[in-house]
């Protein structure tokens, strides 16, 4: 192959890599709440593992409070432990 065409499926694809690390609009550390079930759901994989905060996008403080979060969904029986 080319290395123009290289090139040009690399571009394609780190673009697509960038547009997908942000979960969502930008969720503020207040906005965070353990009753919020969509907004847990949408932070969590299939396996019910809390996305990287480079993934969900949120500064230390907000992936703490969404971490407890989720703990307390958890142990309320909101939100399972595995799937």
């Amino acid at each position: 192959m080319s290395s123009k065409l290289l090139q040009k499926r690399r571009k394609k694809a780190r673009r697509a890599a960038e547009q997908s690390r942000v979960r969502g609009p930008r969720i503020k550390a207040a906005d965070i709440d353990y009753k919020d079930i969509p907004l847990l759901q949408r932070m969590t994989s299939a396996q019910g593992k809390l996305f990287s905060r480079k993934r969900t996008g949120m500064d230390a403080e907000g992936q703490r409070k969404l971490a407890l979060a989720l703990k307390r969904a958890r142990f309320l029986a909101l939100m399972p432990f595995v799937t």
